[in-house]
């Protein structure tokens, strides 16, 4: 395992209920999901990278995308829109020919 996790202390249950013991699986659970959900430390010497999305949307903060050749990571405050076209028009042109 790379993410030094502690494992997680799942007692024997005893024959009937016992509210000391559902108070510590219940702790156990509960340790148990931080730890996975925290994703801990990285450190690779090596990394190949496949498929990354050209684009930010539907990417959660700190997921990984490329842009123009270069890696980029999600933030919250900063988009990276698809594509950025526009169309616009201001008033009228007549041409008159006599």
């Amino acid at each position: 395992m790379s993410r030094k996790l502690t494992r997680s202390f799942f007692a024997v249950p005893p024959g009937q209920y016992d509210p000391t013991y559902f108070s510590q699986l219940v702790q156990s659970f509960s340790f148990l999901l931080e730890q996975l959900q925290n994703p801990g430390d990285a450190r690779h010497t090596t990394m190949t990278l496949t498929n990354l999305q050209t684009n930010d949307q539907g990417l959660e903060p700190g997921a990984l995308f490329q842009q123009d050749g270069f890696v980029k990571i999600t933030q919250a405050n900063t988009p990276h829109v698809a594509g950025i076209a526009a169309t616009a028009s201001v008033g009228l042109v007549s041409v008159t020919t006599t």
